[in-house]
């Protein structure tokens, strides 16, 4: 504990003198210079405000505190700026510039016409104080102008056609509606996507124009909207005529003289000038084909799937008329390096022990020939406890030794072919293999192996699939036999029957997510995902036929090893709801059910097992330090022993969660990222299926669901860097299951803490109650 204090009071002190610093780097600057320390728009709403500062020059924006500081502490000199020898560190300082100033004003002032308020004005406001600037933008806006009449002109009837019957059935373009000029722009994408779809080659965007007549009466606009032909001629569709596929090497020294071949039972053409790889597995995402019409669609499929399989590192696809209706199609490829080794390395440090992990990666991108990836992954680590006698190899306190096989296909590999299966994403088959050998001094040792077949594929662009027809897993966990016999005496038994085991598992697994590519979208949607994992149904009915033999404890055997049997199903449901601007709310419920049964009915492996608390579900708890149901670790009267089944006694088999959050902006530029806020609710807790010795009160009774249930509030902190999100949250805990009646309700102990903590230090010890529960992590937490 004060360790943590110290190095959050070290933090903090290293944070303010940052701030301070950079709060004092306009002493640097000439007299005649200011640096911008703020900007203000005004007048303008808050649904186009943060798009209009987009406007603003870079150059006048102000800077980022940290950025600016580092740059001051490499680039100064006896008080001053250097003007030479200066270093590319952090971000030098923005200068007022009057000039760039009236450009934004300029900028945001034509930004906002684009949004219909064709008599806005923009004027702006320099306030100076001791070398620093404040800008103001101030907008008037005036009325905004509304669409009173559509015109069409199109020039050919074909054309008028494509866009009545795939564009306007959908259109943003409605009379009422206000002039958005970014409607326009869309509705032109629109019908170029359309129209180049349907065999049009040759057609540009720059075909539709709109003229814009603002001279009615009660701000309202006029729109005609004209689609053009080619001078002197009409559009022209286009079909496919030979395809060809071109692999080139990265370097003339690679080229190798090969050959040209056509395939004709797909009427390709192909030429491999590296000698590595096959046509047939590359030509599946290949959507340009001889006899087609030219698509724009199946264009951009060709680029977006030959970039998934992730062994080009250049796709160019090539077209050249060959008449006025016909084209030839080039693919040309260029491989990214065959072969790559990654090493990777960290020192550890835990509780007065000290040691290492390294570990290195292979992959080989192009195994068979049709850019299937191969990886081999090598991992060694070793801890060393100071305290053991003897030279530095006795010392050694556990070793853990991993080894790993991934072998991932780009395509589906059945006995049978599934049409269309890439159109929303690249399929993949992952064959995968791994090793893990444990080993602590005098005291425990694991064995676990594990191999799996996975299938990957998208049905739609938001609905994904993954199944996993064949896990295959053994483990076996063995503790010292003094050490097991000296646990069972002390009454550690949940301990030694968790890990103490050996089992074989054959196994299924299935998974299905909606609308995962919405997650980072300021919209209104749904996102679910379902698994289902399922081990043991084919052995139990196997062993049942052939009656295998059983072990002491009744369970029935396979190659003198138990096997599994158990169900386990989850579900992840969200709705998130768009309040305008960065404001949104997010409700959740994640449950889940476990359900051992058969040969391991009695206890459910701890890795299959639930657990609640932690960064992502009840933020108010630590992971693994709520529930099960009412469950009070109070009740065990071994204080050591309570140690010891530390985040081992508080799992279950049923789990339900859920979560309400309301997110929100709080500062555009904070260190350099966007500062959001977010205040959330969560409630829920972990259950086990029936009474259980280890956890009495822990067992799910609907009758009592709500005195079981955990309330936490809190609020967070998110820091968006654009490619990823550092988030702070603080849970603070309202009603804790483990407590009787109105105890449950721990919020009214919170201002009269000291009696109740050390109350609940003395029954609970080593365990100390804590009332806010921080979590630091990256990415949202859903």
């Amino acid at each position: 504990m004060t360790k943590n204090r110290s190095f959050l009071i070290f933090t903090s002190i290293t944070l303010l003198l940052l701030i301070f610093t950079s709060c004092r780097s306009a002493k640097y600057l000439e007299a005649d210079q200011a640096l911008v320390t703020d900007i203000d728009l005004i007048g303008i709403t808050n649904e186009l405000k943060e798009q209009s500062s987009l406007y603003i020059s870079n150059e006048i924006r102000p800077n980022s505190a940290l950025n600016l500081t580092m740059y001051n502490i490499f680039n100064t000199r006896n008080g001053k700026y250097k003007t030479e020898n200066i270093r590319q560190v952090g971000e030098a300082p923005h200068i007022l510039d009057s000039s760039l100033v009236e450009l934004s004003a300029s900028q945001i002032q034509s930004f906002l016409t684009t949004k219909g308020y064709f008599n806005a004005s923009v004027n702006t406001r320099i306030g100076i104080n001791r070398k620093k600037a404040q800008l103001d933008f101030n907008a008037n806006l005036g009325n905004p102008y509304f669409l009173a009449k559509i015109d069409y002109e199109f020039q050919d009837t074909v054309i008028k056609r494509i866009y009545e019957m795939d564009v306007l059935p959908s259109t943003q373009i409605k009379i009422g509606e206000k002039y958005d000029a970014a409607k326009l722009l869309q509705e032109r994408e629109r019908l170029y996507i359309a129209v180049k779809n349907k065999g049009y080659y040759d057609y540009v965007r720059q075909y539709m124009r709109v003229g814009v007549d603002t001279n009615r009466m009660g701000d309202q606009v006029d729109l005609t909207v004209q689609v053009l032909s080619p001078e002197n001629d009409r559009h022209r569709t286009y079909k496919i005529n030979n395809v060809s596929l071109v692999i080139r090497p990265t370097s003339d020294e690679m080229k190798r003289e090969v050959k040209a071949y056509h395939d004709s039972s797909i009427n390709v053409d192909f030429i491999d000038e590296t000698g590595r790889f096959r046509l047939r597995p590359i030509s599946r995402y290949m959507y340009l084909r001889k006899g087609q019409t030219y698509s724009l669609s199946n264009e951009n499929l060709s680029y977006d799937r030959l970039y998934e399989m992730n062994g080009f590192r250049s796709v160019k696809i090539n077209f050249e008329k060959v008449d006025s209706s016909l084209l030839d199609v080039k693919y040309e490829l260029i491989p990214r390096a065959l072969m790559a080794n990654q090493v990777e390395g960290e020192y550890t440090f835990s509780s007065g022990m000290s040691g290492f992990n390294v570990g290195n990666t292979f992959s080989h991108r192009n195994i068979f020939g049709g850019a299937e990836l191969l990886e081999v992954k090598l991992r060694y680590g070793v801890l060393f406890d100071p305290r053991l006698e003897g030279n530095l190899s006795q010392k050694i306190f556990n070793n853990d030794f991993q080894v790993g096989v991934n072998l991932v296909v780009p395509r589906l590999l059945l006995p049978f072919q599934i049409s269309g299966i890439g159109k929303y994403g690249l399929p993949r088959t992952t064959f995968s293999s791994s090793l893990q050998l444990f080993d602590q001094d005098n005291t425990y040792s694991n064995r676990y192996l594990i191999n799996t077949l996975n299938y990957s594929w998208w049905q739609s662009p938001n609905l994904q699939h993954s199944y996993t027809p064949i896990v295959l897993e053994y483990r076996v966990g063995k503790f010292n036999d003094n050490f097991k016999e000296n646990l069972i005496k002390e009454g550690y038994n949940l301990y030694v029957e968790s890990n103490d085991r050996e089992y074989f598992g054959l196994g299924s697994q299935y998974a299905v997510t909606w609308n995962a590519p919405q997650l980072l979208k300021l919209e209104n949607f749904s996102f679910i995902r379902g698994s289902l994992d399922l081990s043991g149904n084919i052995l139990g009915a196997v062993s049942n036929a052939f009656d295998f033999q059983r072990n002491e404890d009744n369970q029935r055997m396979l190659f003198n090893v138990p096997y599994l049997q158990y169900i386990k199903g989850e579900v992840d449901y969200r709705l998130y709801k768009h309040l305008g601007g960065n404001r949104q709310v997010v409700f959740r419920f994640n449950g889940g059910l476990a359900l051992p049964y058969g040969n391991n009915s009695e206890l459910l492996i701890f890795e299959k097992s639930f657990f609640s608390g932690g960064m992502n579900g009840i933020r108010a708890w630590q992971a693994r330090t709520l529930g099960p149901g009412n469950y009070n670790r109070a009740g065990i009267t071994d204080e050591n022993l309570r140690l010891s089944l530390r985040n081992l006694d508080q799992l279950g088999e049923v789990k339900l969660e859920t979560n309400l959050e309301y997110r929100f902006r709080l500062l555009n530029n904070f260190l350099g990222a966007k500062m959001n806020g977010a205040t959330f609710v969560d409630m829920g807790n972990i259950w086990r299926l029936r009474e259980d010795r280890f956890n009495p009160n822990g067992q799910f009774e609907i009758n009592k669901l709500f005195s079981q249930i955990a309330i936490g509030t809190g609020f967070g902190l998110r820091f968006d860097m654009d490619y990823f999100i550092m988030r702070l949250d603080a849970g603070l805990k309202v009603k804790d299951p483990q407590f009787v009646g109105t105890d449950q309700w721990v919020i009214q102990k919170i201002f009269d803490a000291k009696d109740f903590k050390q109350e609940y230090y003395n029954s609970n010890r080593p365990d100390r109650y804590n009332f806010i529960q921080y979590n630091f992590g990256v990415g949202l937490p859903f």
